[in-house]
């Protein structure tokens, strides 16, 4: 599948805010948006103002940028948030942070979302007990995601012990430290997400 291989810096600077892309290195003074806060690309000659089309559009591209789903991908997400019962810029808030990626990264196993994705295509990652490959899974309450017992001898569970006690685990899901090993507990709710985008600038981005 294509996937966006460039400097993520820049898709940071593009969209004006910090999407944590980089981890913890994102809350330190070396991120990019401390040393330039400009956009990427030739500065232009004076500031333009930004068109309703332009603000919608942009805080899409922060959810995408945020979760790192393409754009068809995404598309798919809005559509099964429209069907489901509810707000659809909740449902689709809470769709995105289903996804098993996501699910490790907020458990504390992995820095950044980017580095969650690869522990779970290189199948290090267990859902209730089955080898799970695919990023986009979506969880649900009881589901147990844990490390196979073959990656607890390998290096990323080495670096995943490391800083662990000292993330803060959301209270839709829990954590037991000894094991290593997570549960969802409930749905995420808006309140618990914190999103670095407006669902409902999306919404309306999709309904022009």
């Amino acid at each position: 599948m294509a996937r966006y291989t460039g400097p993520v810096c820049r898709l940071c600077r593009r969209a004006g805010d910090k999407l944590m892309l980089k981890g913890e290195r994102c809350a330190t003074p070396k991120c990019s948006m401390e040393r330039r806060t400009t956009p990427p690309g030739q500065r232009p000659t004076r500031p333009r103002k930004l068109s309703d089309y332009a603000l919608r559009l942009r805080e899409k591209q922060k959810a995408r940028y945020s979760y790192g789903v393409l754009e068809k991908q995404f598309r798919r997400l809005f559509t099964k948030a429209e069907k489901v019962p509810g707000m659809p810029a909740e449902n689709l808030t809470q769709l995105l942070e289903r996804r098993l990626d996501n699910t490790v990264y907020r458990l504390g196993f992995a820095d950044s979302r980017n580095q969650a994705r690869q522990l779970v295509r290189h199948g290090h990652i267990m859902v209730n007990e089955r080898k799970v490959d695919i990023p986009s899974f979506l969880v649900k309450p009881g589901d147990v995601i844990a490390w196979r017992e073959k990656s607890i001898k390998k290096e990323p569970y080495k670096k995943a012990l490391q800083g662990i006690d000292s993330k803060v685990i959301p209270s839709w899901l829990s954590l037991d430290a000894q094991k290593n090993s997570g549960r969802v507990l409930t749905l995420p709710t808006h309140d618990e997400i914190a999103a670095k985008f407006d669902g409902k600038m999306i919404v309306e981005h999709y309904s022009r």
